[in-house]
C-alpha cells in the first residue's frame, strides 16, 4: 500500500507533564499528536521522535499491527522490537501477574527513565504478541523522555512498539527528513520533533540472571560509567552492588546472538549505501602491522567497485583529529568531511554519527572513512555501531 507521507510539526517545549498526563499548550502540536495517535489507535505505523532516534510506532499488543513495523522496514522476523510505556502503571500491565521488580531495577528505573534505558523483563505471552519478542521469553521495554513520544504514547493510551524509522540495515535517522528521505510512501504520518539530542539507540539491559548482575546487551544512551556509578552509590553500604558486563567486551552468549533477545544483536547494521572502512589509528595488537596513510591512500581505487576517475571520499573523524589534514592534503581524491566534535566529549560524536553517515551518503560520496574513538562513554556505543556499520578495519600507520 502506498501513502501520501506527511511531516507533522511539533513543538516539544510546548508538552509538560503532570505526573503522566501531557499537557500540549501548542494547538498545532497537540493536533499532529492526536493525529498520530488516532494511526496508532487504527493500528497504522507512525514514525515520531525519541530522545535517542526516531521510531517507527505501532501498537505493541496488536500482532497485525506490529506487523507492519516489520513489512515497511522489510525487518527480519526473528529481531525482536522493544516496547515504549509512557507510565509505571502502563509498564505493570505488559508483566506477568504477581512479578515482582528487584531492586536493582527499580534502581535503574528510578535514575534512568523516562530515558535512554531499555530493560529486558519476563513477557506475559497471553498479552504479549510473540511478533514482538521473537519467540523469545522475556520482553523489551522503556519510558522515552523525549515529549512528543511520551505525549503519543499517553494519548494513544497503549504501549508503541517501535525500532529505528528506517529500512532494516540502514543508519538510524536522528532527524524527521532522514525518515521523509528512506521511508517517504511507505507511513502516512511522520511527527517531526526536531534532531534527537542523544543520536544512538538506547542502552539494553538484561538483569534477569540468578547471579544478580546487569548484562549490557547493546550499549547506548546510558553509559556503562552511568551505570556502574548509580549502583554503586545506591547498592555501595550493603556489600552487594552487581557487576556491569557488557556484550563481547566481558562476557559471550552464543545463544543470545543466534536468537536474539533484544535489537541490534545478530544483524549487520547501521550501514549506508556505499562502503564504510574503519581506521584505527590507536596501538595495533602484536601481530598486526599497521598500513602507511600513503598506502592506503593510494589503495582506495581498488577499495571501490566499478571506481573510475575521481574518487569522492566522506570522512567521519573527531574535529580536533589530525586525520582529516593528512588525508584530505591529498589532491587524487574529492573529500567531503563530516567532523564529531572534540575527542573529549564521545557525547556530541554519538548524536552527529548517523546524521553523519546519512549526510554523507545524500552528498554522493564513493566510500565513506570513520575514524575510531575511544571505547569510553558513549564512545562504547559508537564504537558498538560503527564495528557493525563497517565493512572492514585498517590499522593505520604513519606515512
Amino acid at each position: 500500500m502506498a501513502y501520501s507521507t506527511e511531516i507533522l510539526q511539533c513543538d516539544p517545549s510546548s508538552i509538560s507533564f503532570t505526573s503522566c498526563i501531557p499537557e500540549i499548550k501548542s494547538v498545532t502540536t497537540l493536533e499532529a499528536i492526536q493525529r498520530g495517535a488516532k494511526q496508532i489507535n487504527e493500528c497504522q505505523t507512525v514514525a515520531f521522535p525519541t530522545e535517542t532516534v526516531y521510531g517507527l510506532g505501532a501498537l505493541a499488543l496488536d500482532a497485525v499491527a506490529a506487523s507492519r513495523i516489520f513489512s515497511t522496514k522489510g525487518r527480519p522476523p526473528d529481531n525482536p522490537l522493544i516496547v515504549h510505556v509512557s507510565s509505571d502503571a502502563m509498564l505493570n500491565t505488559l508483566l506477568p501477574e504477581g512479578y515482582t521488580i528487584s531492586r536493582t531495577y527499580e534502581i535503574l528505573i528510578r535514575h534512568f527513565w523516562p530515558g535512554p534505558l531499555t530493560l529486558l523483563f519476563p513477557t506475559n505471552p497471553t498479552l504479549v504478541p510473540s511478533i514482538i519478542t521473537a519467540n523469545q521469553p522475556t520482553v523489551a521495554v522503556r519510558m522515552p523522555s523525549h515529549p512528543v513520544a511520551r505525549a503519543l504514547i499517553a494519548l494513544a493510551d497503549a504501549p508503541i512498539a517501535a525500532p529505528s524509522a528506517n529500512s532494516s540495515g540502514r543508519p538510524s535517522p536522528t532527524r524527521a527528513e532522514h525518515v521523509f528521505k528512506d521511508l517517504d510512501g511507505k507511513l502516512g504520518v511522520i511527527l517531526d520533533g526536531g534532531p534527537c539530542g542523544v543520536g544512538l539507540e538506547s542502552t539494553v539491559i538484561d538483569g534477569l540472571h540468578a547471579d544478580g548482575n546487569i548484562r549490557v546487551l547493546r550499549p547506548g544512551g546510558v553509559t556503562v560509567e552511568d551505570l556502574e556509578s548509580v549502583l554503586q552509590r545506591e547498592l555501595g553500604d550493603s556489600g552487594d552492588v552487581p557487576k556491569v558486563l557488557v556484550h563481547r567486551r566481558d562476557f559471550r552468549d552464543e545463544a543470545i546472538e543466534q536468537a536474539p533477545t533484544t535489537p541490534g544483536m545478530k544483524y549487520r547494521h547501521y550501514s549506508p549505501a556505499v562502503p564504510v572502512i574503519l581506521l584505527r589509528t590507536s596501538s595495533p595488537p602484536s601481530d598486526v602491522t599497521p598500513t602507511p596513510i600513503k598506502t592506503f591512500l593510494e589503495s582506495l581505487h581498488n577499495r571501490v567497485q566499478g571506481s573510475e576517475g575521481h574518487l569522492k571520499i566522506g570522512l567521519l573523524a573527531p574535529s580536533d583529529s589530525p586525520l582529516p589534514t593528512n588525508f584530505t592534503s591529498s589532491s587524487d581524491f574529492e573529500w567531503q568531511t563530516f567532523p564529531l566534535g572534540p575527542i573529549a566529549d564521545p557525547s556530541i560524536s554519538a548524536q552527529r554519527l548517523f546524521d553523519g553517515l546519512l549526510t554523507l551518503d545524500a552528498a554522493g560520496v564513493d566510500l565513506i572513512l570513520i575514524e575510531e574513538i575511544k571505547e569510553e562513554r558513549e564512545g562504547l556505543a559508537v564504537m558498538n555501531r560503527v564495528n557493525k556499520a563497517a565493512g572492514e578495519a585498517i590499522w593505520l600507520g604513519p606515512s
